[in-house]
């Protein structure tokens, strides 16, 4: 399969032509399933040359060293979260409630999988071991999307579909909806609710959410 990535955000040196593209994009691959079958301590940079091709010179011209290269990793794994979870602002204007309970539910469906799932324990055992990958992850991951939500409910404010006096409270509670189930993912504990399930708990919790934000 093919993968299309934008890496102007991601390298540091990005390069200019399609085989040197493609080399970049080959070590971000080969480095990702790298670090999920053996754990980040365990995997050197020739470990990935050899998986991906190539020569070290590369990873340090495109991403600096092993950290930037993990770094570069998070944030092309967070740019397909929110494309995973986005859904067309317009949606907020007609219909509010189904655009929150589909984000989250959107935000649920992309953590479960196994894959996603396995890398949020990776980089939580990181973040743990070095606070400038957890404080740039936090920044560019949580913060972020606490952010983009804030936003939406600022709109939604102005145009009068809620009352939010803090918006930037009120994102942090809309997402702590998912809190329970979100650590229960990081732990490993096998989910006892099906989809059906799961998605009546967060349809009564985004109930309660706008019930809190009633307009006034």
């Amino acid at each position: 399969m093919q993968v299309h990535v934008q890496l102007e955000p991601l390298a540091k040196d990005v390069p200019p032509t399609k085989r040197g593209h493609e080399r970049c994009v080959a070590l971000l691959m080969s480095a990702t399933q790298l670090f999920l079958d053996r754990g980040y301590d365990n995997v050197s940079l020739d470990d990935i040359v050899n998986h991906a091709g190539g020569s070290k010179a590369s990873i340090y011209k495109y991403f600096g060293n092993k950290e930037g290269l993990f770094k570069a990793i998070c944030d092309y794994r967070r740019h397909q979260f929110f494309e995973d979870i986005s859904l067309p602002i317009e949606r907020m204007t007609s219909d509010l409630r189904s655009y929150l309970i589909d984000t989250l539910i959107n935000f649920y469906r992309h953590i479960v999988a196994p894959e996603n799932s396995a890398f949020m324990r990776l980089v939580l055992e990181q973040s743990q071991r070095n606070p400038d990958i957890a404080l740039h992850i936090h920044e560019r991951g949580p913060v972020y999307i606490q952010q983009v939500i804030s936003n939406a409910l600022q709109n939604a404010h102005d145009q009068g579909l809620l009352y939010c006096e803090n918006p930037e409270y009120s994102a942090q509670l809309y997402f702590g909806i998912l809190r329970n189930l979100e650590w229960r993912i990081l732990m490993g504990i096998p989910a006892q609710e099906n989809a059906q399930e799961t998605n009546k708990y967060i349809s009564y919790c985004v109930d309660r959410f706008l019930d809190a934000h009633q307009n006034r």
